[in-house]
């Protein structure tokens, strides 16, 4: 069973039965054990066509697509020597009950995926990693891991970047979508390093929650733009993909914004109209490139040990911020996926699904 999001109305979903060939040499099949269900899946499925999202795992009907996930899965058949049966990995899957995967060479604890389809994606996505060799891998953290892990890895990397750049001279970092996990999780970051102000943008129903944190300088409703100083030197980080927020940030600052940098979508439904902004014009931050660079600057051992400390900072926010919630089964995945997608979801909540069996 495969749960099916539709291309076009990234709300609309099906499930659907989909019958997998029998499985050839080299390949393995893995049953999906639990996955998490963030805003950054919303963004998978916004970005997916300019950002190959949809080529991880394709979909019998091209109206309709297979928007990947962060999770664990068990190896339930294997004609590969890379991994055994009931041996479980931690990586990119799809939300269906059983996938298939054709391992690469065992390394470094764990292996990349060489199908054929997946070729020339971004190598970040292709890995899997065994959780018996995973230095972050604990069985009682599972839910935060598969909550935060992917988002921490791009707060982190938001982080890094931006500091790397001197913060392009600005006085501030402004974040919309401030309430979602990436957000906060980078603006901690940030403010840990005392280097700039951090201000958050965000929705009025979620003012409270996100003052609550405590990693943001200021936090503004998105109406209130118009009261933030336009003189201050500025970083924007759209984590929100909201064009009439980006629109309203970049008119407030104009050539004071020093850098404007395009993370997500979590308002992917929101109007985008083409119009020529104040300012610099906004740049994608596409993470898999910035972890190649940090892999070559670091070397792998180097960018793993600097992401692990981080993570370990960060795993008492988890747990402080979020309220795990756990469906079953790709019905319960369905109606989640739907609250995120039309912004019904809680910020505080942490929405994750076990599959059964």
């Amino acid at each position: 069973m495969d749960l099916l999001v539709k291309k076009s109305a990234l709300a609309e979903t099906t499930v659907m039965a989909v019958k997998l060939p029998e499985i050839a040499d080299g390949e393995i099949e893995l049953k999906v054990d639990l996955f998490s269900l963030t805003a950054n899946n919303i963004t998978y499925g916004a970005f997916g066509d300019f950002l190959k999202y949809w080529q991880f795992y394709p979909a019998p009907d091209a109206a309709w697509g297979r928007v990947p996930v962060w999770g664990f899965a068990t190896v339930t058949a294997s004609k590969s020597d890379t991994a055994k049966v009931g041996e479980r990995v931690y990586g990119y899957l799809p939300m269906s009950t059983l996938f298939r995967l054709k391992p690469g060479a065992r390394r470094h604890g764990g292996f990349a995926d060489e199908s054929a389809h997946r070729a020339g994606l971004a190598p970040v996505y292709n890995g899997y990693t065994f959780n018996g060799d995973d230095p972050l891998y604990t069985r009682e953290t599972e839910a935060v891991q598969v909550l935060f892990r992917p988002l921490f890895i791009t707060s982190f990397l938001i982080d890094d970047f931006i500091a790397d750049n001197g913060y392009y001279g600005a006085k501030q970092v402004v974040f919309s979508s401030a309430s979602a996990k990436t957000s906060y999780a980078a603006a901690q970051l940030l403010k840990a390093r005392g280097d700039v102000k951090v201000i958050g943008l965000t929705s009025p129903g979620n003012v409270g929650f996100t003052q609550e944190l405590g990693f943001y300088d200021r936090v503004v409703p998105y109406g209130e733009i118009g009261s933030l100083d336009g003189y201050v030197p500025t970083v924007f980080v759209d984590i929100a993909g909201d064009a009439t927020v980006r629109a309203a940030v970049h008119r407030q600052f104009a050539d004071n914004l020093k850098y404007s940098c395009a993370v997500g979508a979590t308002h992917w439904d929101a109007p985008r109209p083409d119009e020529k902004l104040p300012g610099p014009a906004p740049q994608m931050f596409f993470a898999p490139s910035i972890v190649q660079k940090r892999i070559a600057d670091w070397g792998g051992a180097g960018f793993q040990q600097r992401v692990g400390e981080a993570w370990r900072g960060f795993l008492p926010t988890a747990a402080r911020t979020t309220h795990v919630v756990e469906g079953q089964g790709l019905e319960a995945a369905a109606q989640v996926w739907a609250d995120l997608a039309t912004g019904k979801a809680k910020p505080n909540d942490g929405h994750v699904i076990r599959m059964p069996g």
